[in-house]
């Protein structure tokens, strides 16, 4: 065979095989672009748009180290942060509205739209962040709340001098959350330090009724200084001032079982049996399922030899508490009773 026929059957054979491979090469290229497409949407909405801005308080002031975030409908983030002056600029942006977020602490977060633009100069952004303070100040702190979840794990775990350390740091960047001072004065009860204890349950009820001028503005808050005062008074035996902390916890909150409890209990020490009568009544009247206030109740009435009701009271104790390790003595108490009242 010549050459040119050699050249013509190679040809042919070329020729012939080159549709059967198209369609594979065809399923190739469509799988490779498949595979390219997740990277391709990921970087939708870039491109040369930039947009730079100033960052300002309520009163005009710059901020510096505000976290500025921009935000295409892809998910695609880009950042930046402002400067002493408050101003920022963030590049590489693609035409379309982009969600503009600013965050720092102490501040409430500002968020806005802003409509970019790549073949032409956006206007300059400014924004006005509104200070926060008090609770709200605190609750966006970061930092200040991680340091009271430690203090409270330490509290548990009875690390009460570390504890401490930390509430005090606290203390010092938030200085208008009285409510530490309540947490302050815990640890220290429980370090049996009960001047200090005192000093900061004292300070707790100064800041609400300054910054509230009535104790009822924040109850929970003021029960709980008002208590532990009425505890460490009654530790002492100073139950004059006791009475008193326990008292106003009382007058406070009307349906606290606990302070009437307590407050029965310091005339009851005292041998004021009327007054611990009518305090232990009402602890059962705010909690009729509390075990521990009729007991008392039985012990009063009881040293009033008021024998019947003595017996109820003992009964309904052992009703309520059956497991307590002191119900084999109670049921002696009341057969002695029941023959005391035989002999009468």
């Amino acid at each position: 065979m010549t050459d040119e026929a050699n050249l013509k059957s190679t040809e042919r054979k070329i020729m012939t095989s080159v549709p059967a491979k198209l369609p594979f090469l065809c399923a190739v290229m469509i799988f490779l672009m498949i595979l390219s497409l997740p990277g391709a949407l990921a970087q939708e909405g870039l491109g040369r748009g930039r947009i730079t801005g100033t960052v300002v308080d309520e009163q005009g002031n710059p901020i510096e180290g505000v976290s500025i975030v921009m935000e295409n409908v892809y998910k695609t983030k880009l950042n930046g942060t402002s400067n002493k002056k408050g101003h920022f600029a963030i590049s590489g942006m693609g035409t379309g509205t982009w969600l503009l977020t600013a965050t720092r602490d102490g501040y409430a977060p500002h968020s806005q739209p802003l409509e970019v633009r790549q073949l032409r100069r956006n206007e300059p952004v400014k924004i006005t962040m509104k200070s926060l303070t008090g609770t709200e100040a605190f609750l966006s702190d970061n930092e200040a709340m991680d340091m009271f979840n430690q203090a409270e794990a330490l509290i548990k775990a009875e690390k009460y001098p570390e504890a401490l350390n930390i509430y005090n740091s606290m203390l010092e960047k938030h200085p208008d959350i009285y409510q530490t001072h309540l947490n302050i004065g815990y640890c220290y009860m429980k370090q049996g330090i009960p001047d200090k204890a005192k000093q900061e349950f004292a300070t707790v009820l100064e800041k609400i009724k300054e910054k509230h001028g009535d104790l009822q503005k924040d109850k929970a808050t003021a029960l709980g200084a008002l208590s532990s005062l009425g505890t460490l008074y009654l530790q002492e035996g100073d139950f004059e001032k006791s009475q008193e902390y326990f008292t106003q916890s009382l007058e406070l909150s009307p349906e606290d079982a606990p302070a009437a409890y307590n407050v029965g209990e310091i005339f009851f020490s005292n041998q004021k049996l009327d007054e611990a009568l009518k305090y232990f009544d009402l602890a059962t009247r705010i909690d009729a399922n509390w075990a521990l206030p009729y007991l008392k109740l039985a012990y009063v009435y009881l040293n009033k030899l008021e024998y019947a009701k003595s017996v109820e009271n003992f009964n309904k104790f052992i009703e309520l508490n059956p497991d307590n390790p002191e119900v084999p003595n109670i049921k002696k108490t009341i057969e002695t009773i029941e023959k005391l009242k035989k002999c009468s």
